[in-house]
């Protein structure tokens, strides 16, 4: 598969966590100059030019430049529920039409546009059974930086509707094949303060 074969390759970005932890909207923090969602985007758009950025809050991000993106409104499954990103990632992959999806969370400022689009080009040679292939690491699986198949939504929207809330459990319930990381600091979260010290 080439990397730019956009019947293939989506992606989705979620930018619907509440940021509690930063103190201020992470999505729009600034990382060397540029806002973390546009950065992470034009990373996406490195990949695929099917972006899509899953959020309830479209109008928050309008202004800023993401090119070839198209925004998702995210809907509460109800109004006094705090649902987290899967929820998100369902709403989005309902909307998509290729055959795997790119998920990323907008707070990965050190992303490597060259290490996504070499796990892309290996997409082909996932085992048919495995609706998805992520990093695992001690903690379990790296569920906001990796490729899903688009056919795992109907599992997932049981998942949800039988209550479940974590990627973890959701995960370890089908088959799922591991992508090596060459540099692990890829993965690194911006979700502190502190955190956006380290970065600076």
């Amino acid at each position: 598969m080439s990397i730019n074969d956009n019947q293939l390759l989506s992606a989705i970005v979620l930018a619907g966590g509440k940021s509690s932890r930063m103190g201020e909207d992470k999505a729009l923090i600034s990382i060397g100059g540029m806002p973390l969602l546009q950065l992470v985007c034009g990373v996406a758009a490195g990949c695929t030019d099917n972006v899509y950025v899953v959020t309830p809050w479209p109008e928050r991000y309008k202004h800023l430049v993401l090119p070839s993106c198209q925004f998702i409104q995210e809907v509460a499954l109800s109004p006094s529920s705090d649902h987290g990103p899967l929820v998100g990632f369902a709403q989005g992959l309902a909307q998509v039409k290729t055959d795997w999806v790119l998920l990323l969370a907008c707070d990965l400022p050190r992303l490597r546009v060259e290490v996504l689009q070499g796990w892309a080009r290996e997409l082909d040679h996932v085992e048919d059974e495995a609706i998805a292939t992520l990093v695992h690491h001690k903690k379990g699986w790296e569920p906001l930086c990796g490729f899903y198949r688009r056919r795992c939504l109907p599992q997932l929207l049981e998942f949800i509707n039988q209550g479940g809330q974590s990627f973890q459990q959701w995960l370890n319930q089908h088959p799922i094949q591991v992508l090596y990381l060459p540099v692990s600091e890829m993965l690194f979260n911006c979700n502190t303060p502190e955190d956006l010290a380290l970065l600076k």
